[in-house]
C-alpha cells in the first residue's frame, strides 16, 4: 500500500524551522511492504524552508506571528498533496500532528501561546473531506499494527 507521509517525518528538514522531526517506527511500515510518499505542503504551497512559525485562525485563515496571511500558500499545497496523494493510490496518510498543515485532531490556537484546541489542518482537512484516512504520529503503532492485521 502506498501512505503518504508528512517529510519532516522522513528526516526530511522542511519544517517552519529548517528541521525534521524523523520517526524512526517509520521503518516498520516499509518492512511490511507500504511505500511511503513524502509530501511537505507548505512546501508543495510555495513557502521556504526555514520560514516564520504559522497557526491556523478560528476562521479558518492561516497567519504567520508576524501577520502575515499565508492561507493562499498552505491550500495551494494541501491541493498539490491531495493531487500526489491521488496520483500513488493513497488512500492513508501519516502526518505531523499539530502542524497548521497537516494536524488532524488538535492543532495550535491561532494566539502563538502554544493552547490546543480541537481541530485540523489545511491539509489533513483536504485529505479526509477527500476519503483519505488521516493519523498523526502518535497514532503509528496504531496504524501499524492495523495495516498488519490486514495482512
Amino acid at each position: 500500500m502506498n501512505i503518504l507521509v508528512s517529510a519532516c517525518l522522513l528526516g526530511t528538514p522542511c519544517r517552519y524551522d529548517g528541521t525534521g522531526k524523523l520517526e524512526p517506527a517509520l521503518e516498520r511500515l516499509r518492512a511490511q511492504g507500504h511505500t511511503l510518499v513524502p509530501v511537505c505542503p507548505e512546501v508543495l504551497g510555495g513557502l521556504p524552508t526555514p520560514r516564520p512559525s504559522a497557526e491556523r485562525q478560528p476562521d479558518g485563515r492561516v497567519v504567520t506571528r508576524e501577520g502575515v496571511d499565508v492561507t493562499a500558500e498552505y491550500r495551494s499545497g494541501a491541493e498539490r498533496a491531495l493531487e500526489i496523494a491521488r496520483t500513488h493510490g493513497c488512500t492513508l496518510a501519516l502526518l505531523k500532528e499539530r502542524s497548521p498543515s497537516c494536524g488532524r485532531g488538535q492543532i495550535y490556537d491561532g494566539t502563538f501561546s502554544r493552547t490546543l484546541i480541537p481541530g485540523s489542518g489545511v491539509a489533513a482537512q483536504l485529505l479526509e473531506e477527500q476519503g483519505i484516512a488521516v493519523y498523526g504520529e502518535s497514532r503509528l503503532d496504531e496504524l501499524i499494527s492495523q495495516l498488519s492485521a490486514k495482512g
